[in-house]
């Protein structure tokens, strides 16, 4: 069961695992988190949708709409469900003009909050070293060395 953590923390942690995840290489579980914890915070009553806007970043040339969502002092935008775009009222574009308040928090705090509120556990990942195979087209590996000892075939004798 997830701790009462304020959803004034919650959304400054979200703000900060939303601000790194623009430019992550690899953004993908930021922004699966990021959306578990709104979901739950709409869930309980403590975000509220706004409104659907057009995204800045069309998929596949497609214009989309994100939902906009409301967390205490913060707003976010998370992919909306086919009730909401039925149901909400479209904002239009993106205003450009307004920013979050800016927070104070790591990441690794943010994540450490956000996953105690979802109540996630990070999968611990074995670290396991790989040998690169060398490859150059000037380089062909010697025999030399590779030989058995004992040998475990048996040679012909003539």
């Amino acid at each position: 069961m997830p701790q009462d953590i304020p959803t004034g923390e919650i959304a400054k942690a979200l703000y900060t695992i939303n601000r790194h995840a623009k430019t992550a290489p690899e953004p993908k579980h930021l922004y699966h988190i990021k959306k578990e914890a709104i979901s739950r915070l709409l869930k309980e009553k403590k975000a509220e949708k706004i409104g659907l806007h057009f995204s800045d970043h069309p998929k596949f040339s497609n214009q989309h709409s994100t939902l906009l969502v409301k967390v205490a002092d913060y707003y976010f935008h998370i992919p909306p469900a086919k009730e909401d775009i039925k149901g909400l009222k479209h904002l239009g574009s993106l205003d450009q003009s307004y920013r979050n308040p800016p927070a104070k928090m790591s990441l690794s705090q943010a994540k450490k909050a956000i996953y105690q509120y979802i109540g996630w556990k990070p999968k611990k990942e074995k670290q396991t070293r790989q040998r690169r195979s060398y490859s150059s087209s000037y380089f062909t590996p010697s025999s030399l060395g590779k030989m058995e000892w004992p040998p475990t075939k048996p040679h012909r004798h003539f």
